[in-house]
């Protein structure tokens, strides 16, 4: 099948890959039975909404081998299993271990990685993954060293083609980079979490390291789908209804942005969560945007915020209701 979009690409910091504005998040098709999960989900309806992604032009996957406990990577394999097109990019994670209870704890020890690495090869019946990122730092300068070390040597031995990080500080960052050099940054960004603008989104430019954000609409929060009522009908086991965000008092205020960004995507023929990827997308430091979907018809947005190109008029819309929830 081919490729109905013609997505522009940007080169991924210092790697050699190239990539769309968008990527598929693949957090929420993990499904339930762990301590970040989103609730039951239909593999199904997952398969679909990849393909769909990917039939639109999108042309990077990003999961990790904590979503659902192995399930989210076993899902993005089966769906590009039968998919007929050019292979996209995949690109997943390691660090997090789990138990039999489905709960999660940072593990960056080099014997675990290696065996992390193996799983996920599996997992996703490929020979090499595209990008490798540790998903979570740890406090213990030495294991995070000794972690760093050992994603080095899976690339050195071609089993990872690129290394990256996710969720690392500048300092995090820096200890990294004085042992093998750092392609990728993966920080939550968004207009209710914009806290990487003041000095991880400069460091990562100036030095050359691509970034691509995840959580861009606030986990849904932005997406103009999200009411009251949908938040108190959430899944017991959906880990967002229990979260500050989505809870009072920053519940109406962030409602309130998401009208503001209703009134900007009204005049750009859009939804609220494709305005909310796109303001991520102006940062000139932000290479791509990592975007969720759980079914087929929500793939739209994901495509409609890489080509969305805000106005000026627009972005002041937007912050100036963004600065009210500071």
């Amino acid at each position: 099948m081919e490729t109905l979009g013609n997505m522009n690409t940007k080169q991924l910091g210092n790697s050699d890959l190239f990539i769309t504005p968008v990527g598929f998040g693949s957090w929420a098709i993990g499904g339930a039975g762990w301590q970040f999960g989103w609730g039951r989900q239909s593999d199904d309806d997952s398969v679909a909404a990849i393909h769909r992604a990917l039939e639109l032009g999108v042309n990077w996957i990003d999961t990790a081998a904590a979503y659902g406990l192995g399930h989210s990577e076993e899902v993005v394999s089966r769906a590009l299993s039968d998919w007929p097109g050019k292979r996209p990019l995949v690109f997943t994670k390691c660090g997090l271990r789990w138990d039999a209870k489905g709960q999660v704890s940072r593990v960056l020890n080099a014997a675990s990685i290696r065996k992390e690495c193996e799983d996920s090869l599996r997992r996703l019946n490929v020979e090499a993954i595209d990008l490798y990122q540790i998903h979570w730092p740890v406090d213990d300068a030495h294991e995070l060293e000794e972690g760093w070390g050992a994603m080095a040597n899976l690339k050195r031995e071609g089993k990872v083609r690129w290394i990256g990080v996710s969720n690392f500080n500048v300092s995090q960052l820096k200890q990294a980079q004085a042992i093998a050099s750092v392609a990728t940054l993966q920080p939550p960004y968004s207009l209710v979490h914009p806290e990487v603008e003041a000095e991880m989104l400069p460091y990562c430019e100036g030095e050359g390291i691509g970034v691509i954000v995840y959580s861009p609409m606030a986990s849904g929060l932005l997406s103009g789908a999200m009411t009251r009522e949908r938040i108190a009908a959430l899944a017991d086991d959906d880990w967002r209804k229990q979260h500050p965000d989505f809870k009072e008092p920053r519940l109406t205020s962030h409602l309130a942005l998401v009208e503001r960004l209703r009134e900007v995507g009204r005049r750009r023929n859009c939804s609220p969560g494709a305005v909310a990827v796109a303001w991520t997308l102006r940062n000139p430091a932000v290479t791509g945007a990592i975007v969720g979907a759980r079914k087929p018809k929500q793939v739209a947005d994901i495509v409609a915020a890489a080509e969305l190109q805000l106005t000026e008029s627009d972005v002041g819309d937007i912050e100036a209701a963004a600065e009210l929830l500071a």
